[in-house]
């Protein structure tokens, strides 16, 4: 992707861009074979399901996360199913609620056809690296003191499959099924799979790691989220993605010599290494090193009574 360099930078006169320009970019769609495999198993595998766990990425829990799970959350009622929590983020404070809440949701319904089991099964779905396994590690560590049982990865795709049931828990004797993560096949807009792409729900290069660069550094401004200035030691914020990254490549060293054909005969020149530099700025936001930023910070202002819910496992009926 070519990068165009615009005006002019520096805090105290930038004025930050209020919409990010959409043209020219598609709506990536990545829903390949083990996603429609996995979301065709995992409703045939409803029947065998107390309750359901929806992992959701707080940075935008409102948006993408939900999507891709509407005929899931629909087929809940043929099944029975009325229980459903979602938990914002993988934290001490959130995991330690799972058991109690599921236990108390599951105690309080009709159980239809597994009534008579003493064990209660969870399924834990998401979207694709938004932590599905890591609460599953995390609850066996404490509930049974044990190690991981499943892989945990920072790309998208590391769980293909429907496993075989994982305990997490003696007292309720309790099992969790760890689930590929899915996304709609088709994502309703441009810049809700841009929030996707940034959340690593995406592979980057299926939308280009300067074009997410570019959109993550147009959300820090307009939400006057400098924490990339210090991080980075640039100096002041500026709205140029093309800037930004030359600083960056210059301050980290990821710079390349390029061969320039003059009058004279080949000349070479260093030049920033622009991808690099872009890479590098994405992994530091996921890593949450640019602090918390919330993607869906727009669409919380315009529901306050999501805010409420949206710093808690909370529970829904579908």
């Amino acid at each position: 992707m070519r990068l165009i360099p615009r005006a002019l930078c520096g805090a105290a006169r930038a004025a930050w861009r209020e919409s990010f320009p959409l043209g020219g970019h598609a709506v990536a769609r990545w829903f390949p074979g083990h996603m429609a495999k996995g979301l065709k198993k995992m409703q045939s595998s409803l029947k065998l399901v107390d309750c359901i766990i929806e992992v959701h990425d707080a940075r935008i829990s409102f948006g993408g996360c939900g999507m891709g799970f509407i005929k899931i959350i629909r087929h809940l009622e043929g099944e029975g199913l009325k229980n459903v929590i979602f938990t914002n983020c993988v934290k001490d404070e959130n995991v330690k609620q799972i058991v109690p809440m599921v236990t108390e949701l599951i105690g309080s319904s009709y159980r239809y056809h597994r009534g008579e089991s003493l064990e209660y099964c969870i399924m834990v779905i998401g979207v694709p690296n938004v932590g599905k396994s890591s609460l599953i590690n995390s609850l066996r560590r404490q509930h049974l003191r044990k190690g991981k049982a499943t892989r945990v990865g920072g790309e998208p795709g590391i769980t293909r499959a429907v496993m075989s049931r994982i305990q997490v828990c003696e007292r309720p004797l309790m099992f969790l099924l760890d689930t590929p993560g899915v996304l709609a096949p088709r994502i309703e807009s441009v810049e809700t799979g841009l929030k996707l792409a940034l959340c690593g729900t995406v592979l980057d290069h299926l939308v280009g790691e300067e074009t997410l660069a570019d959109y993550l550094l147009y959300t820090l401004n307009r939400h006057e989220l400098f924490g990339y200035v210090q991080h980075y030691g640039l100096g002041e914020a500026c709205d140029d993605i093309v800037s930004v990254l030359k600083r960056v490549a210059v301050k980290l060293g990821k710079t390349q010599k390029v061969k320039v054909l003059t009058g004279t005969g080949d000349v070479n020149v260093i030049q920033p290494n622009y991808p690099a530099a872009a890479r590098d700025f994405l992994r530091t936001f996921r890593s949450g090193l640019l602090g918390p930023v919330m993607l869906d910070r727009d669409t919380l202002q315009s529901h306050p009574s999501a805010g409420a819910q949206g710093h808690r496992p909370a529970e829904t009926d579908p």
